[in-house]
């Protein structure tokens, strides 16, 4: 692991974590549980959820998995929600039956949640019933043999419980029709699972806890295989970058970002379990007005989220009339953070913006800016405690500071391959434990790390990756189509938007039906916003078509 310009690099950000504080996330989850067990856990839509209820219910479903449902240790679980109460209960109870979460998105259409189903082997599900009707189109397909279902107020009081699943339903129509049979309500699961017995499995930290489902820098959507010693590993190396700043048992942190995104996850949820924190969970961020009421009503000390989510904030004049004495930082990730959304936030708020780096494959965390930097700089900041970071070339050099490469990095929390693809896994992974990140930077006379590009071409919308080649091979599908390329594009708003240049077979073919076609198949920041007509689209001289060139023309126009 010969790094020439290790030496340069501040003392404490070589600070070493130790990866074996807890065997499992297991162990951490009963270790917070009972040292903050009257302290709130998690809070939404103002009901609270204390840490001993959450550890009375997820114990609950834990067993309510291994004996009603015969699940065994090993078995993939799905959960496929926004922010709700109804989340760590199930996370945890998942984790504490010994099996392992598999995070789906909501917003997936049929055809995405079908492979993601099946790749993962998932036998049961838990789902909201506004996504239902989703599950319902492809379930019989799949390996699932069990659903549990949740409304959106299910684990609120009674009255508001009853008003608020009626307005979802009957009011604002938020649930379609759906027809699942055989599926139980979680208000039930949890019920009998009071009265059954929950045996403790046994685990290691090698045991795996999340298939975390991304696209890599690539292709279709694969399962990242994240250990429990994985992910442990990140939220002590999260704790080890920012708990300088944090107390035990008085910090508020506002949960914006979806919790089955892996960012959200690790730092939102597990950090701040471990630190016993009290979570205020955001199930509808795109709700400016209705979120900055939230924030309005709750003293918090930490925010995370990205960069178009600050920026939507910022510009909505309530923002600035909010009390922020209490807020310590704010940590932008999963996109970019923009210089101008940084100082911004820093004029308003009076507190740092600090920007974090990682992925899927690293549990997320690989760099982090230091807490006590002035203010934004455009880095990504340092690796991460008990974390090493490399820039090389396409022959594999390790290259000297300055010089522009593929950032590469090793630690404990670097995943343990994708699910059931190793030939996949050793593009990724070398011999010796370094995983190349597929983004290009450098690293200064400081030390910071710099992105400049990604390596491949992934359309980064929101925070949220977009793989072309699956945007291409959806508008392949329409019959007068005859090639497409997919490409990303700058936009204040969200990042980047996605823009596809299509080849048609005739005049007839429209850009309004090239996104109706799209949105049939497409969760809907894939969906392209923008589409131009060629006759052509330019390609290698072994006919690769060239999509660097046309995301360059798309840039400049």
């Amino acid at each position: 692991m010969d790094q020439p310009w290790i030496k340069n690099l501040p003392e404490d950000v070589l600070a070493e974590i130790n990866a074996d504080d807890y065997s499992t996330l297991v162990e951490m989850f009963e270790s917070s549980v009972s040292k903050y067990a009257e302290q709130p856990a998690f809070v939404n839509m103002g009901a609270t959820l204390t840490y001993r209820k959450l550890e009375e219910r997820s114990r609950a479903f834990a067993a309510y998995l291994q004996n009603q449902l015969k699940l065994q240790k090993g078995d993939r679980v799905a959960i496929m929600m926004p922010n709700l109460l109804q989340y760590p209960i199930a996370l945890f109870g998942v984790l504490r039956a010994g099996m392992v979460v598999v995070n789906v998105n909501p917003l997936y259409t049929p055809r995405e949640l079908k492979h993601q189903l099946i790749d993962s082997g998932a036998k049961a599900i838990v789902v909201v019933s506004n996504f239902a009707n989703t599950l319902e189109k492809v379930v019989a397909q799949t390996p699932v043999q069990s659903v549990i279902l949740t409304g959106l107020g299910d684990l609120l009081s009674a009255p508001k419980r009853t008003l608020v699943n009626f307005v979802v339903k009957y009011i604002k129509k938020m649930v379609p029709k759906y027809h699942l049979p055989k599926a139980i309500s979680m208000r039930q699961a949890l019920s009998k699972g009071r009265r059954l017995q929950y045996v403790k499995p046994e685990l290691t930290g090698q045991n795996l806890a999340f298939l975390q489902y991304t696209g890599g820098t690539t292709g279709v959507s694969k399962g990242a295989m994240l250990s429990h010693r994985n992910v442990v590993s990140n939220l002590l190396q999260a704790d080890g970058a920012y708990g300088p700043l944090l107390e035990d048992g008085k910090e508020t942190v506002v949960t914006a970002l979806p919790l089955y995104h892996i960012f959200a996850l690790t730092v939102n949820c597990l950090l701040f379990i471990h630190k016993g924190s009290k979570n205020l969970l955001i199930t509808n961020p795109r709700d400016i007005p209705a979120f900055i009421g939230e924030l309005r009503k709750n003293q918090f000390t930490a925010l995370t989220g990205v960069n178009t989510l600050f920026n939507a904030l910022i510009n909505h004049d309530d923002f600035a009339k909010l009390d922020f004495s209490d807020l310590k930082f704010s940590i932008g990730g999963g996109m970019a953070v923009q210089k101008a959304v940084a100082d911004k936030w820093q004029t308003i708020t009076g507190t740092k913006l600090l920007e974090g780096y990682g992925l899927t494959e690293a549990s997320p965390l690989v760099a982090c800016c230091p807490y006590n930097l002035e203010g934004y700089n455009g880095s990504i900041g340092f690796p991460a405690p008990s974390t090493l970071m490399q820039v090389r070339n396409e022959e594999g050099d390790v290259l000297p500071q300055g010089e522009i490469g593929e950032l590469f990095a090793t630690g404990p929390q670097i995943m343990e391959g994708y699910w059931q693809r190793p030939e996949e896994t050793a593009k990724v992974i070398d011999a010796d434990g370094w995983l190349a990140t597929g983004d290009i930077g450098y690293m200064d006379e400081q030390g910071y790390f710099y992105i400049v590009d990604r390596k491949k071409d992934m359309i980064l919308v929101s925070g949220f990756n977009v793989f072309p080649n699956e945007v291409e091979d959806v508008v392949a599908l329409h019959p007068k189509v005859i090639e497409v390329a997919a490409v990303g594009v700058p936009n204040d708003a969200s990042g980047e938007l996605v823009k596809v240049f299509v080849v048609a077979k005739d005049k007839s073919l429209t850009e309004k039906a090239i996104i109706k076609h799209c949105r049939d198949h497409l969760t809907g920041y894939k969906v392209p916003k923008l589409v131009e007509f060629r006759d052509e689209l330019p390609k290698t001289n072994v006919g690769k078509i060239l999509r660097r060139e046309l995301r360059d023309e798309a840039k400049t126009a």
